[in-house]
């Protein structure tokens, strides 16, 4: 079940559930507080933060494919540096695949760190992958 968290136990119902933190499954569980008091049903108070700034960002572009291995990440990466030779733009790249992360590794800028501060993270020279933001969550 994806809306149950790695540390529960084995037969945790589900942050999304109405039995969440209330079964004898939620005894002695980390999450247990958390679960009962409803919050984690409660939309991402980030939503409204992320559609706030993406209002600045003139026009995105997604690239997607239900198969792997057509060139995306290839694709993405050969667009934005295209799109980016013109000087008077700021161009982006947001690399979300969780389970390949290429673009680090096709940009010339794999072991680069997100840089964090007080208002969120700092993309790495324009670009930002979800290998970065896997490898902060998980130190």
């Amino acid at each position: 079940m994806a809306d149950v968290p790695s540390n529960a136990p084995q037969h945790c119902p589900g942050t999304a559930s109405e039995q969440a933190g209330k079964t004898s499954a939620c005894q002695g569980c980390p999450n247990q507080n958390l679960c009962s008091s409803g919050a984690t049903k409660a939309p991402d108070p980030a939503i409204e933060e992320i559609a706030e700034k993406m209002l600045t960002v003139k026009h995105k572009i997604l690239v997607l494919s239900g198969k792997g291995g057509v060139g995306k990440s290839t694709f993405s990466a050969h667009l934005a540096h295209a799109l980016a030779s013109d000087s008077t733009k700021e161009v982006a790249l947001l690399d979300v695949d969780i389970c390949g992360p290429s673009i680090p590794r096709i940009m010339g800028l794999e072991g680069e760190q997100v840089h964090q501060s007080g208002s969120g993270w700092s993309p790495v020279v324009s670009l930002s992958s979800i290998d970065y933001c896997l490898s902060v969550c998980l130190s």
